[in-house]
């Protein structure tokens, strides 16, 4: 099924650089929730009386009223996201006849349309204790364990970091553990090493309460932040809310900084369909006295009144997150020192939901300027017996009332940048591979697939389209910050028929990213049409190894279709064709930034193989494995990586060529390459992944 290809170092290059366009599939969100002059749509779970989801109502068992008023169902369903088979138990990790384990199978990745639950999960660590942040840790990892299943995309994160290359959404469990590992005892944050302040340790004065009202506003912005980016997303979004104090009053006096961030907040969650389930995780508390407690000078009278008053303390504590989960559908679950069993019932409650939609009354939204008013909602059902969660209600500005981006090129980038996940009306699809130079050091190769369709193309006399294109490449660290950044501006001057061919297939544009430093990213792209004020961005997770340690490495696989009339292909340059510009008639779809390939036909990979044993000859052996839907149905033979004589044995090239059988499914599949340094008896093996579609 495979043959070895001895690659030069000048055809990776034009691999890389020259790929054929390819051609952009849209996808359009289901099930979003929508709140405009025209409709309200929401959604509700129904349970019985022993919490069980009830899934067989019709439109007449619900009422709607606004503001006390009975609104008419114009829209109802009810959405089912239980899994069609139940998700098969994980496999063991592969051995090898010798022992020695096998680099494990690259994680499956989803089309929008096979994501079954969206869940987010939030580590509010500006107000958890250290007791906490170590049962969450432990409760998280099983449940990535235990609980998340095929067709699940995750995210982990926290509210004092942005969103970084280990917040992402991913259905990849290595990011997610990762991500889980980050999560760490804030010293700067609102609550102290225990839920409690020891007596005697200093009284809660004016300047503390308003450091606090400060802190909790700021994790309120960072849970709408990330419900922001979800706006987009199809279906109904669950977000778990770790938190120990996101406190409404002080003294009996709310307090109005954080009361107006949670009502913005819930209102985003209206408008993104999120549901919000907080998890108090400091379970059943003790508020009697302890031997931190100074109790030296009080009286016994004080001394009584302590479990009272710290019973108060832990009510006002929870304010918060009562109101977040009562006033989006969720749950508040506290009182349990099983935080795993909080977090299943979490994921058994996003079982479905019934989705409500009703035409409002006209003076529901004003356009103009001025604080919205706030609109409450309740939901009823007649039969008797059961118990319905929904959203409270929502402000009176319709969704194409938001506040929008300033309409300048920097503007829309620095927004595109920002956004937690892809956007924009410039729809593009991102490749970013890891490669490394030995002289100017690591680096990635984006390659950019632009639907040429949203570009605002001049029509010039001498029938040739142009457009100029303003780009900016950004990677963030695991914490959110900036490491390093591209930008860079083209102009594109297409001869009509180029153009007509982009049009059809698309553009391909590559970018060469240094990066300073080694670790894990989140690569964003954004792209900016300033004629037409539009921008895209897309992003990806990468992880940039770190080649200084000597360790064997492999740079990230280019994979595309093998054409041997097209000299810009492998075959085709091993015969001595090399230079020639890429053909845009060619195949659009097996370009290396889309790869999409037919039965039947070639493929070819090429990769870079880093600090290979270098004393004597080298001795490298290749295997590879092919993954469809996560499992293994094929594994070629090791064989021996052919090098040519000048070969560097810290930067070789290897490569190879598979043709795909003629009866393949059709589906979504990952090539991975192993390769295994045995010269003298080093025997370390470094393995690299990439997937690819059968249509």
């Amino acid at each position: 099924m495979t043959r070895s290809v001895a690659f030069s170092l000048a055809v990776a290059t034009a691999l890389a650089q020259n790929p054929v366009p390819g051609q952009f599939q849209s996808q359009q969100p289901e099930t979003v929730i929508r709140i405009n002059v025209n409709l309200v749509q929401m959604d509700a779970v129904v349970t019985d009386a022993k919490g069980k989801h009830v899934n067989d109502l019709t439109a007449d068992d619900f009422e709607i009223l606004q503001d006390g008023k009975p609104q008419q169902i114009t829209n109802f369903s009810y959405i089912d996201t239980t899994p069609g088979v139940p998700a098969a138990a994980p496999a063991p990790h592969p051995v090898s006849k010798k022992g020695a384990r096998v680099p494990p199978p690259p994680p499956t990745m989803l089309k929008p349309s096979q994501v079954r639950r969206t869940v987010a999960v939030v580590v509010d660590d500006l107000a958890l204790s250290a007791d906490s942040v170590a049962r969450i840790r432990g409760a998280l990892k099983k449940f990535v364990d235990t609980e998340v299943e095929p067709g699940d995309m995750v995210a982990i994160v926290r509210t004092s970091a942005g969103m970084g290359a280990l917040q992402q959404f991913t259905t990849d469990k290595r990011i997610l553990y990762a991500a889980i590992d980050h999560i760490k005892y804030n010293g700067l944050g609102r609550v102290g090493l225990s839920s409690f302040a020891p007596l005697g340790s200093g009284g809660n004065n004016a300047a503390e309460q308003e450091r606090n009202s400060i802190m909790t506003s700021g994790s309120l912005a960072a849970i709408r932040y990330v419900i922001d980016g979800l706006r987009d997303l199809p279906g109904r979004k669950s977000m778990m809310l770790f938190s120990e104090n996101i406190q409404l009053f002080h003294h009996n006096d709310i307090d109005p900084r954080v009361m107006d961030s949670l009502d913005r907040l819930l209102d985003a969650a209206g408008r993104s369909s999120v549901v919000i389930y907080s998890i108090d995780p400091r379970g059943v508390q003790t508020t009697n006295l302890t031997a931190a407690d100074d109790t030296r000078g009080m009286s016994a009278r004080k001394l009584a009144r302590v479990p009272m008053q710290r019973s108060a303390q832990i009510f006002r504590s929870q304010d918060g997150l009562v109101r977040l989960a009562d006033q989006t559908g969720g749950l508040f679950l506290y009182n349990n020192n099983d935080i795993g069993g909080e977090i299943r019932k979490v994921m058994d409650d996003s079982e479905g939901y019934y989705l409500l939609a009703y035409h409002p009354d006209a003076r529901t939204f004003d356009p103009r300027t001025g604080q919205a008013k706030f609109h409450k909602l309740e939901v009823r059902v007649k039969r008797e017996g059961l118990k319905v969660r929904y959203r409270s209600g929502f402000f009176g500005n319709s969704d194409r009332f938001q506040t929008q981006v300033a309409q300048t090129p920097q503007a829309l980038i620095a927004h595109a940048l920002n956004s937690p996940f892809s956007s924009g009306q410039i729809h593009m699809r991102l490749t970013g591979l890891f490669s490394y130079d030995p002289k100017t050091g690591p680096y990635l190769s984006t390659m950019l697939h632009i639907d040429a369709r949203d570009l605002s193309f001049q029509s010039e006399p001498d029938g040739h389209h142009k457009t100029v294109l303003d780009l900016v490449a950004v990677t963030f660290d695991e914490n959110g910050n900036a490491e390093d950044r591209t930008s860079e501006s083209h102009t594109i001057d297409l001869a009509d028929a180029a153009y007509q061919r982009a049009l059809t297939n698309g553009i391909l544009y590559n970018v060469h990213h240094p990066v300073k430093k080694p670790g894990p990213y989140q690569m964003r792209v954004a792209v900016c049409d300033p004629n037409a004020d539009t921008v895209g961005s897309a992003s990806q997770f990468v992880e940039v190894p770190d080649v200084s340690k000597g360790r064997l490495t492999l740079s990230s696989l280019l994979i595309r279709e093998d054409d041997e009339t097209n000299p810009n292909s492998a075959a085709g340059a091993a015969a001595g064709k090399t230079g020639a510009p890429a053909q845009t008639d060619q195949n659009p779809n097996g370009s290396p930034a889309m790869r999409i390939f037919r039965p039947g036909h070639e493929i070819i990979y090429a990769y870079q193989v880093l600090n290979a044993e270098v004393s004597g000859k080298p001795d490298l052996q290749v295997q590879t494995r092919i993954f469809r839907d996560g499992d293994q149905i094929y594994e070629g033979k090791p064989m021996p990586l052919t090098l040519s004589a000048k070969s560097d044995p810290k930067n070789l090239l290897g490569g190879g060529a598979m043709r795909l059988g003629p009866n393949m499914k059709p589906g979504d599949y990952v090539l991975q390459v192993i390769v295994t340094d045995k010269a003298n008896g080093r025997n370390q093996s470094a393995a690299q992944s990439m997937d690819f579609e059968v249509e």
